[in-house]
């Protein structure tokens, strides 16, 4: 059995997996506090998702950590990621959990292509050769699958979420202009909603989140001020539709997919609905009008990452340091 990690902006979502199939799971909120906080985040995760599915830590046979940024499969370390805090320097992450959970060996892939890995082999990317998997969350990150192979190119392939979108647009957390990200990732969201507030626009998000008792704009806090008829959070998704249907058609146009799933936190939490508005968003921009790519929500929730992450710990099937790097 392998575990698979799934580090996000809000989450960390950790599942033991055999055959495809997740046997123990758990998830507790990132905490903000730098790589060593996170690391015994990690840890706990896998613990406690080994003791549900029967086991103990050291009886896997490795662990595979979906990372929103640049690492370094060669010697464990993660090197950088804007959406997690802290981690703007090399930090020894696969090794210092290695030796903490009991000798698994660690290799690391971007988030989103693990997630996209799990939809593809266990969800709902069973039926198709060529799609793009696209999660909405504290940042926006894709991952392609073509050919019926994950696709890494020389490291960033499917970064979708730093395509521009608006030359000379919002900023993004990229320290780029224009992105998709600056528009749909809910960081982004979160500061241009504060924007709006000192702006004197009203909002009922930040009363909601503090009702929540969460302490950043989480897709649980947007879906809920949607429901109770906030303008600005309308506004927001509105912004959000607009971005991706812009990015996603020009997509399809260069590579004619099968298919496009969204999920991550967004997708997930406002599911079809949001999806089949992406979709009517990108049709204006398709060339080919009359064949659109089917617009899927995921079938493993967000679980798809940490799955995603378990195969690719399958797969490798050997020590770190023989993993072949993928950045």
């Amino acid at each position: 059995m392998t575990a698979g990690v799934d580090m996000g902006g809000t989450k960390i979502q950790t599942a033991i997996v055999r055959s495809g199939k997740p046997l123990g799971q758990a998830r507790v909120p990132t905490p903000r506090g730098g790589p060593g906080e996170v690391l015994e985040s990690v840890r706990s995760t896998i613990v406690d998702a080994a003791a549900a599915a029967g086991i103990a830590p050291a009886d896997l046979t490795g662990v595979g950590i979906g990372f929103p940024g640049a690492y370094d499969n060669k010697t464990g370390d993660t090197v950088s990621a804007v959406n997690l805090a802290g981690f703007d320097k090399r930090y020894p992450f696969g090794s210092r959990l290695s030796k903490a959970i009991g000798g698994a060996p660690v290799i690391f892939d971007n988030d989103v292509r693990a997630a996209l890995l799990g939809e593809y082999r266990a969800g709902a990317g069973r039926p198709f050769k060529d799609m793009l998997g696209v999660f909405v969350g504290t940042g926006v990150g894709g991952g392609l699958i073509l050919g019926g192979k994950l696709r890494r190119g020389q490291g960033s392939a499917g970064e979708i979420g730093h395509t521009v979108v608006s030359d000379a647009g919002r900023l993004c957390g990229c320290g780029r202009r224009g992105c998709l990200e600056a528009y749909a990732g809910r960081g982004r969201m979160e500061l241009r909603a504060r924007k709006l507030v000192e702006r004197g626009d009203s909002t009922i998000l930040f009363k909601v989140m503090a009702e929540k008792g969460r302490d950043r704009l989480t897709s649980g806090v947007i879906a809920a001020a949607l429901a109770r008829g906030d303008n600005m959070a309308d506004q927001l998704i509105t912004d959000a539709v607009w971005a991706l249907g812009i990015a996603l058609a020009s997509v399809q146009n260069v590579l004619d997919l099968e298919a496009i799933i969204i999920g991550g936190g967004l997708g997930d939490r406002l599911g079809p609905p949001f999806i089949d508005r992406i979709g009517a968003a990108m049709q204006p921009h398709l060339f080919m009008d009359s064949r659109p790519p089917k617009m899927l929500a995921t079938e493993l929730g967000d679980l798809s990452g940490a799955v995603g992450a378990a195969l690719l710990a399958l797969d490798a099937g050997a020590p770190r340091s023989q993993a072949a790097p993928v950045r």
